[in-house]
């Protein structure tokens, strides 16, 4: 099988098991409009002045690199320029740091107002927004969908610049890239040496070794692969699952009583591991493990678990007797899943999903952040611009 990147096709896998298209359209238009338009409450998109914008982590009461992130890939996928551009100009106004130890990153967390809560980065955050990685590969679906712009909106100009920094920082004056330049793995943050399973995104990594400044592609090509490998490492051989964090030989973060807590546990962050597998193989399909993995978080969920509210659980599958805080999460990673799964599983996951509404309350943030991109890919929807 090759990949969306080699064809030009993407699967529609709600239309697959029966849905159709004006069903699919209308789940699609209805779950956007209410995280970025919907009523007090639901939405969690805000404008801010006359041209910007932000995601508002809504448990936390912050704006997060995260989630501008994640916004403004759903924007690109969705062709909402405006909302994009507002999206960014806020992000690039208060999160970007243009001096000092992090220069070249975005602040992790902002208050509403634009005020920085932290001075640090977060990758997952770098990602999405070249993503400060997710920032850098939006920015560049962005100059291809739409074309590059002057200033802050020269899209793939900014992407290059972020991706640079996260290799180049500390080469020349003080500060820690967030690449580790031995191998080639993300760092949880750039001062610290061990990483975070549901960061490593192989398939923002191949086309950031097509698109980023020509000398620092053989670098991204090699992430791509190092990624690959490193969650074979990460992710338990009989469930699949992942810890939130990880060391480079990919055994579980444990070190409970530092500053980061407890993170050795199949908990919020690593939901998206099984999605960003099942992307990852729509797009490249580089490698059948990614199948065989994604079968054994379904089946672990669907078999093991199949009846149960969903727990903490390590990753060997042990039952830690407290309640998962992202839920609706879990149901909507394990559906993008099926993107890689062929097991008896797949369908059965992504039905329980298409039932599945948008989460309420105040935790609706990431859980809901993560039923968009769901709805994207199994609607055929998340695309390479």
């Amino acid at each position: 099988m090759k990949g969306a990147f080699y064809t030009g096709k993407y699967r529609n896998v709600f239309a697959e098991l029966g849905h159709s298209q004006d069903e699919i359209d209308k789940k699609l238009k209805e779950a956007f409009h209410t995280v970025f338009y919907g009523a007090e409450g639901e939405k969690f998109y805000f404008e801010s002045g006359d041209d910007m914008g932000y995601f508002e982590d809504t448990g936390n009461f912050d704006a997060r690199t995260e989630g501008m992130s994640y916004a403004m890939m759903m924007c690109v996928q969705m062709d909402m320029k405006n909302e994009f551009d507002r999206v960014w100009k806020w992000a690039r106004t208060y999160m970007y740091m243009e001096d000092g130890y992090n220069k070249g990153y975005f602040a992790w967390s902002c208050k509403t107002d634009g005020t920085k809560n932290d001075h640090g980065p977060a990758p997952d955050g770098e990602e999405f927004f070249a993503m400060s990685l997710f920032f850098a590969m939006a920015l560049f679906f962005a100059s291809h969908r739409w074309g590059d712009g002057e200033g802050i909106f020269n899209y793939s100009q900014e992407a290059r610049n972020i991706l640079s920094a996260c290799i180049h920082n500390g080469e020349k004056e003080a500060g820690d890239p967030i690449m580790e330049p031995e191998n080639y793995l993300i760092r949880f943050i750039p001062s610290r040496k061990f990483s975070d399973p549901s960061y490593h995104c192989a398939h923002f990594y191949e086309l950031f070794s097509l698109w980023a400044n020509e000398e620092d592609r053989p670098f991204w090509k090699k992430a791509a692969k190092a990624s690959r490998e490193y969650l074979k490492l990460a992710c338990h051989p009989e469930t699949g699952l992942a810890a939130e964090y990880a060391y480079y030989d990919g055994s579980p973060y444990d070190k409970e009583h530092d500053i980061f807590g407890r993170h050795d546990w199949f908990y919020s962050d690593s939901y998206r591991v099984i999605a960003n597998l099942g992307l990852d193989y729509e797009w490249f399909a580089a490698d059948e493990w990614n199948v065989e993995n994604s079968n054994k978080i379904q089946k672990f969920f669907c078999e093991t678990h199949k009846d149960e509210e969903f727990k903490i659980y390590e990753i060997d599958g042990t039952v830690i007797d407290q309640p998962a805080l992202h839920p609706v999460a879990i149901i909507a990673t394990n559906a993008q899943g099926a993107l890689a799964a062929d097991g008896p599983y797949a369908a059965e996951c992504v039905e329980r999903f298409w039932n599945t509404p948008l989460r309420t309350g105040e935790r609706r943030y990431y859980d809901n952040c993560l039923y968009l991109f769901a709805l994207l890919a199994l609607s055929g929807n998340y695309r390479i611009y």
